[in-house]
């Protein structure tokens, strides 16, 4: 889908406008689960003023996604990217109070260490407006997953989905009179493979986090890396540096390493500290 984005840009598509035809070509899929749900009562909410908070921050995260992949060749967007669960630990640290120990700090730093690599402010391969992008979204999608695991604890995923879907359109309904065109055909296939891309990569998240242990399948995420870049190749990119794939193992590494304290700590069991009664 980012590789459509970026594509799309290339012929004239302003950001926004792919981000609108993104969402509303989800509107449907998400209406048709409503009815086979069991209607409007399965969406019921007492906390729409966090629905929107999360649409706004969900929104601004995908919109910075898209920038990101039009302002970088798409394996370092990508790479970038996987920074998401560092800015998690710090964010949960900092906002939920969340008791950080020095394995995940020491992950963190490796993971910083890794986007200074690949970036290379010195030498100057990437434009660093692009890079700032690129840490901006994933900060906002780190800022996203707290506020889903809020949501997660009175809502449903399908209610989460829906409620994102359909308030998203407001603001992005209100943008779409300033920044529509008229497209060729060619550029309107585009903005539909936007569409259903994203639709189907949604479907297919929720289908294997239903079926699958997510700690075997959120670490698939990172195989995002090998698609990116051959498909950056297939449309004229160059073919990632090495200080590239060196900087993506330590930010990969620094990730997975994050998930599977998180996986230990959630199996380590509670050991009460008062003392036993005494007979």
């Amino acid at each position: 889908m980012f590789i459509t984005v970026r594509l799309a840009s290339e012929r004239g598509v302003h950001v926004v406008e792919s981000l609108f035809y993104r969402q509303a070509l989800a509107l449907p899929v998400v209406l048709a689960w409503v009815a086979m749900a069991g209607g409007l009562q399965t969406i019921r909410t007492r906390r729409i003023r966090v629905h929107a908070s999360r649409m706004m921050l969900g929104l601004t995260g995908m919109l910075l996604n898209f920038l990101s992949y039009i302002l970088l060749p798409p394996a370092e967007a990508a790479t970038i990217g996987f920074t998401m669960p560092i800015f998690g630990t710090i964010l949960s640290a900092l906002i939920l109070r969340e008791v950080t120990g020095i394995h995940r700090w020491g992950a963190v730093l490796i993971g910083f260490i890794g986007v200074l690599v690949m970036i290379r402010p010195d030498a100057g391969h990437f434009p660093l407006q692009g890079v700032a992008v690129a840490i901006a979204a994933a900060l906002m999608t780190a800022s996203v997953s707290l506020v889903l695991r809020e949501l997660g604890r009175t809502e449903a995923a399908g209610v989460v989905v829906f409620w994102f879907t359909a308030l998203s359109m407001i603001p992005l309904g209100i943008a779409m009179p300033f920044v529509a065109q008229a497209h060729d055909p060619a550029t309107w296939g585009l903005l539909l493979t936007i569409g259903l891309f994203g639709g189907i990569a949604q479907l297919c998240l929720t289908a294997a986090l239903r079926w699958g242990p997510v700690s075997v399948v959120l670490p698939m995420d990172y195989s995002a890396i090998i698609w990116t870049t051959l498909l950056g190749v297939a449309i004229g990119e160059d073919w990632p540096m090495a200080t590239t794939w060196i900087g993506a193992t330590l930010i990969i590494a620094s990730g997975l390493y994050i998930a599977w304290r998180e996986h230990v700590r959630a199996r380590r069991p509670i050991v009460s500290l008062e003392v036993p009664p005494q007979d």
